[in-house]
C-alpha cells in the first residue's frame, strides 16, 4: 500500500540527463526473495499456477487486466487468472502500468528503453511505443530512482509482473510506466488518452495494470472493502471508484492506475470489466487477523471491432496523391482552374473517401473531404484539393502569398459502418459520423489525438461543433453514429483542428 511515511519528494519531468540505450538494463533485484532466483524452479512455479486456472472466459478480448504484485507464493495463483485468460489474444508488448511505493511524484515515469532482467531471461523494452508515450505530455519523462525503489526496499510493482509475461507472452516486449502519486485526474486522463491514441489499430498490445487489494485488516473487513473496490471496477462505474477512495471505503493499492486503465479501457472500446478471480493472503498462510487482498480482472469487449480497411497505400502512391494535391492547390489558387490529370495505377483508380487537410503554421487552413468518394482516389483528392483551398465556409480562399506557408495532409478512408452506441468508439482509431434528421458533421480519427479530448468531449464537440445539434445528442437513440479508419500522411505533422 502507498503509504505517505515511506514517501520522498519527487517530481518526474521529460529531461534526462545523457544516456545510451544498453545503459537503461535493470537486474532483477526481487530474485531470491519475492520469486525463485533459480529458472527452472521459477518455471515450474508459474507452470503450476498456470495449471491451477479453473476456466478462462471464452469469445471475449481482453484489452486490459489487474494483476497483484506481491510475493509470488502468495499472489500468484491468483495473478495466473488474468495472464491465462489474455492468453487468447497474440500479444507482443505489454504495457505496464504500476504504482510506486517509495515516492511521491507528479506526471509518470515511462521506462524509454533497454531491458529488465529476470532468470527467465531479459525482456526487452518497446522503445518506439514508449517514445510515443513519453513525447504525448511534457508531465512524462523518466527517472530511473522511481524503478529501483526505497533504500534496501526494491519496487515490486514492475519486476513482479515480468515473469508472468514471459511465461505466458514469450518474446513479447514491455512499456513499464509507473503512475505517480497523489494522484492527479488530468495526468490519468492524459496517460489514458495517449495509450487510446498509441494504441489504436494494434490488437497485439496488452495493457498490464499491477495493484494489490486491501492491506492489513481483519479478513472479513478486509473482504468486504475489497468488495466495494471490485464491484466499482466490474460494473465500470468511474465515478464511484474515485469517491469511493477519497472517502476511505475503498482502498486498492495503487488506485489511480485502476483509474488510468479504467479511462484507457473505455476510450479504446474495452467497455465492460470482470473479476476473474479474488483471495487473500490467509489463503496460503492462515493468519487471518492482517491479510493483504488480491484480485484478477479482465477489461473486455465481446467482439473486435468490424472495420474493414483496405491495404495501407504504398510510399509511392502516398507520394503521387500529395503530388497531386499540391499541383492542384497550387494551379487553383494561381488561375482559378484545376490542372488535367491522368493515373494509370489500379489502386489510385479504386473508389475510396478522402479528405484533404491544409495547414498553414501548423493551424488548420482548409479542410474539405468526401466520405464515401465519388469516382477514382485520385480525382477525389484533386477535387478535395480545391475544395479545401478555396471552399471551406470557416475561411477565406487560400491567397498565393500564402502557397509557399501552406502543408498538406490527405486521409483516405474506410468505408463508415454504423455503431450500436458510443461504446464501440475507439479515441484515436475511429473517425466519427453522427447523423440525426437532416443535420450531421463528421470528425476524422486524429481530431482525438490532437486535441486529447476524452471521449465524452469529443462526441459533444461533433455534435454541437460539426453538426449544430445539442452537445448530448450522441447519447440520444434517435441518433445515427457511424465509424470509419483513416490512413493519414502529408508533407509534415499535422496541426489540431479538423
Amino acid at each position: 500500500m502507498i503509504r505517505p511515511a515511506f514517501l520522498s519528494a519527487l517530481l518526474l519531468t521529460a529531461a534526462t540527463s545523457c544516456s545510451r540505450a544498453e545503459d537503461h538494463v535493470k537486474p532483477a533485484a526481487l530474485a531470491g526473495s519475492w520469486y525463485p532466483a533459480d529458472r527452472a524452479e521459477l518455471s515450474a512455479l508459474l507452470d503450476r499456477f498456470f495449471s491451477q486456472v479453473k476456466s478462462t472466459p471464452k469469445g471475449v478480448d481482453i484489452g486490459a487486466i489487474v494483476s497483484p504484485h506481491a510475493g509470488l507464493a502468495f499472489s500468484g495463483p491468483v495473478a495466473a487468472y488474468g495472464f491465462k485468460a489474455a492468453q487468447a489474444r497474440k500479444v507482443s508488448t505489454v504495457v505496464i502500468l504500476a504504482p510506486s511505493h517509495h515516492f511521491s511524484s507528479a506526471g509518470a515515469s515511462i521506462w524509454p528503453d533497454g531491458a529488465f532482467l529476470t532468470p527467465l531471461g531479459r525482456v526487452e523494452v518497446d522503445a518506439e511505443l514508449a517514445q510515443k508515450l513519453t513525447e504525448s505530455d511534457p508531465r512524462f519523462g523518466f527517472r530511473s530512482d522511481v524503478f529501483a525503489g526505497g533504500p534496501g526496499q526494491p519496487e515490486n510493482s514492475v519486476e513482479t509482473q515480468l515473469p508472468f509475461i514471459q511465461k505466458a507472452f514469450p518474446g513479447a516486449k514491455i512499456v513499464p510506466i509507473i503512475v505517480g502519486f497523489p494522484a492527479d485526474l488530468d495526468v490519468l486522463r492524459s496517460l489514458a488518452r495517449a495509450l487510446a491514441g498509441a494504441l489504436a489499430g494494434r490488437d497485439d498490445v496488452l495493457v498490464d495494470v499491477s495493484v494489490d487489494q486491501s492491506h492489513f485488516h481483519p479478513e472479513t473487513e478486509a473482504r468486504a472493502i475489497d468488495a466495494r473496490g471490485l464491484k466499482a471496477i466490474s460494473e465500470m462505474d468511474f465515478d464511484r471508484f474515485w469517491a469511493g477512495h477519497a472517502r476511505g471505503e475503498m482502498e486498492v493499492d495503487g488506485f489511480h492506475t485502476v483509474a488510468a486503465a479504467m479511462l484507457y479501457a473505455q476510450a479504446a472500446g474495452y467497455a465492460k470489466a470482470k473479476v476473474l478471480r479474488h483471495a487473500t493472503s490467509a489463503d496460503l498462510s492462515g493468519d487471518r487477523s492482517r491479510v493483504v487482498g488480491y484480485a484478477s480482472i479482465m477489461f473486455y469487449r465481446t467482439h473486435k471491432p468490424k472495420d474493414r480497411g483496405v491495404a495501407p497505400l504504398s510510399p509511392a502512391q502516398r507520394s503521387r496523391l500529395l503530388t497531386i494535391a499540391r499541383s492542384t492547390v497550387e494551379a487553383f489558387v494561381k488561375t482559378g482552374r484545376a490542372p488535367e490529370v491522368a493515373e494509370s495505377d489500379r489502386r489510385l483508380n479504386g473508389e475510396e473517401g478522402a479528405f484533404v487537410t491544409l495547414q498553414k503554421h501548423g493551424r488548420l487552413r482548409g479542410c474539405i473531404g468526401n466520405i464515401l468518394g465519388r469516382g477514382p482516389l485520385y480525382k477525389t483528392v484533386r477535387a478535395m484539393a480545391v475544395a479545401a483551398a478555396a471552399e471551406d465556409p470557416r475561411f477565406s480562399p487560400v491567397s498565393a502569398d500564402e502557397l509557399k506557408d501552406i502543408d498538406i495532409e490527405i486521409s483516405v478512408l474506410s468505408k463508415p459502418r454504423a455503431v450500436k452506441s458510443a461504446d464501440e468508439v475507439v479515441l484515436g482509431r475511429h473517425g466519427v459520423i453522427v447523423r440525426r434528421g437532416f443535420a450531421g458533421g463528421v470528425f476524422l480519427p486524429q481530431v482525438a489525438t490532437e486535441t486529447k479530448w476524452s471521449k465524452e468531449r469529443f462526441l459533444s464537440e461533433l455534435c454541437a461543433q460539426k453538426a449544430g445539434l445539442p452537445e448530448d445528442c450522441w447519447k440520444d437513440p434517435g441518433t445515427t453514429l457511424e465509424v470509419f479508419t483513416a490512413e493519414v500522411f502529408g508533407e509534415k505533422e499535422a496541426g489540431p483542428g479538423r
